[in-house]
């Protein structure tokens, strides 16, 4: 506890020192010691990261292999069986698949999360907004899913706090590892700040391949599931991520339209 004042008494006498001139040069190695140990006292002792910066030397290298570059517009679909995060960014009029990163954990069975506490992890067709964005979040980074949607509202479900996070610890959240959310998140991130008005998360409980389809048909929600194909299929078929509407008590996708539905997810 001493040792964490003494710092932060330190790091302000230097900021005051700086901002009244008395110290007019202070030299780069200097400056990037007292970054990196107030960085990691923030962690410590708020949780979170303090700065927008998550832009890692060895990620922009995997951008460049690939002609893409941070701000470039994203779209995200999680698979629920396979447990996996697939990132797509748009170059030009195409979208790429840039990586596909292992959820570490999420919570309940395949199928959609119906109400406040019952440790199901969603499904379905959300956006993530700058507002959504939580740099000190208690799990590392976090984005909030957006849960319930007007569809998930339409038909009674109930949940608040329905997160992509790091921390690899879940109760209906989908849990990265640490390294895995700093690229996610500063690739959402910077596609917010470089005119993308939100980017979309599909979530879906397993490939909707017509052989997985067939395998789970006897499901209580293979009705629900065969809404969430057509989604699916749309951006399989054209590579392009479907406008998703909450129609009533039915997801409905790109032109269609009517007094009852309302635009969810879309780029």
């Amino acid at each position: 506890m001493f040792r964490r004042l003494f710092v932060i008494t330190g790091l302000l006498i230097l900021l005051a020192a700086i901002g009244a001139g008395t110290i007019a040069v202070v030299r780069p190695e200097l400056a990037i010691s007292v970054a990196d140990r107030s960085a990691r006292l923030w962690q410590k002792t708020f949780g979170g990261n303090p700065g927008p910066e998550r832009l890692t030397v060895a990620l922009e290298k995997r951008l460049e292999e690939k002609e893409l570059r941070a701000g470039m517009p994203v779209f995200i679909r999680i698979v629920k069986e396979t447990s996996e995060l697939e990132v797509w960014m748009r170059h030009e009029a195409q979208w790429v698949h840039f990586q596909t990163y292992s959820v570490c954990k999420w919570s309940g069975t395949l199928g959609p999360k119906l109400r406040e506490g019952d440790g199901q992890s969603p499904e379905g067709f959300y956006k993530v907004t700058r507002a959504a964005l939580n740099p000190n979040s208690s799990y590392h980074l976090s984005f909030n899913l957006g849960f319930p949607n007007a569809y998930d509202r339409a038909h009674g479900r109930t949940g608040s706090f329905l997160m992509v996070h790091g921390d690899c610890v879940s109760i209906g959240c989908y849990a990265m590892r640490d390294k895995g959310i700093e690229d996610i998140y500063g690739l959402v991130e910077a596609a917010l700040k470089g005119g993308q008005k939100a980017v979309s998360v599909h979530v879906f409980p397993f490939r909707m391949t017509k052989e997985n389809m067939i395998r789970r048909a006897g499901s209580r929600w293979i009705t629900y599931w065969e809404n969430l194909k057509k989604g699916w299929d749309i951006f399989e078929t054209t590579r392009q991520p479907p406008d998703a509407k909450a129609c009533g008590k039915k997801y409905g996708f790109g032109s269609v339209s009517g007094p009852d539905c309302q635009a969810i997810a879309g780029l």
